[in-house]
């Protein structure tokens, strides 16, 4: 997949925010792992996956109590792997796409020039996840998956930018960009601002499926029209980075979501 960039990582190494800016920046398609969880689990659930199965079959309140090593498995961390693959294999080759999601691994995105794992320090990723409001469950599933992609990302020599604090987001996405920079240069990027909206309308039909997906589940609970999306303004200018907070019932497949103001190119 040589019109792949890689970026993985455990939750809170900040890879989703480098990814997105990336994107918007230079012009790639933005492949987040976390908008296919759903999809990925019902291929699982369909090729008989037994942790997958006892995930689904687990009342909500008791999945997060299970030891971590059952807690990893029912994650599906190594096996949602070889499904990102599989879906980075059916999108186009232009532009280039930044892929990136925790279930990105050296052994799926390999260890060469195109593929960066951000690492945090214990003491950044317990203070990023602490305002998460996480409960204790998945708090401590995350902290395990900081060590299961340490012990991966060592054992292959893949490339590591190290989390510690002390780089900004934006001085993070500059090294990124430089560890990246022959491949940004050789492209082929979107150039206009017309197939940057397409982009980004992608990212934010991946979005609303990862909602819609959560809402089908028989043990899901809420209100799925009045759920708030964060979604990204489909506006297509280089220097546009908002945001738009819509409720997953007034998308509209047939409506560009754009924040006040902006308009399609």
């Amino acid at each position: 997949m040589a019109s792949v960039l890689w970026i993985g990582g455990p939750p809170g190494a900040g890879k989703t925010t480098v990814a997105r800016l990336l994107a918007r920046r230079h012009g790639l398609r933005w492949y987040n792992a976390d908008a296919h969880t759903w999809e990925h689990r019902d291929r699982a659930l369909a090729a008989g996956h037994a942790a997958a199965a006892r995930w689904e079959r687990l009342p909500p309140a008791e999945r997060w109590s299970a030891p971590p090593g059952e807690l990893l498995a029912m994650s599906l961390h190594h096996e949602r792997g070889a499904m990102i693959a599989e879906d980075l294999r059916a999108l186009p080759d232009a532009p280039l796409t930044v892929a990136e999601g925790t279930p990105v691994t050296p052994a799926v995105a390999g260890a060469g020039d195109r593929a960066v794992w951000l690492l945090p320090t214990p003491e950044v990723q317990r203070a990023r996840l602490a305002g998460r409001g996480l409960r204790p469950g998945v708090a401590e599933l995350y902290r395990s998956l900081l060590g299961e992609i340490e012990t991966q990302v060592a054992g292959s020599g893949a490339r590591v930018l190290a989390v510690d604090g002390r780089r900004s987001v934006a001085d993070t996405v500059t090294e990124v960009e430089k560890l990246f920079a022959d491949a940004l240069a050789a492209g082929p990027v979107a150039r206009g601002a017309a197939e940057r909206a397409r982009l980004l309308r992608y990212a934010n039909r991946a979005t609303v499926r990862q909602y819609e997906g959560f809402f089908a589940r028989p043990w899901a609970l809420g209100d799925a029209a009045a759920a708030v999306l964060s979604l990204a303004c489909e506006c297509g200018r280089t220097a546009c980075q908002a945001q738009v907070e819509l409720p997953l019932g007034e998308f509209r497949e047939e409506r560009p979501v754009l924040a006040p103001g902006h308009r399609l190119p």
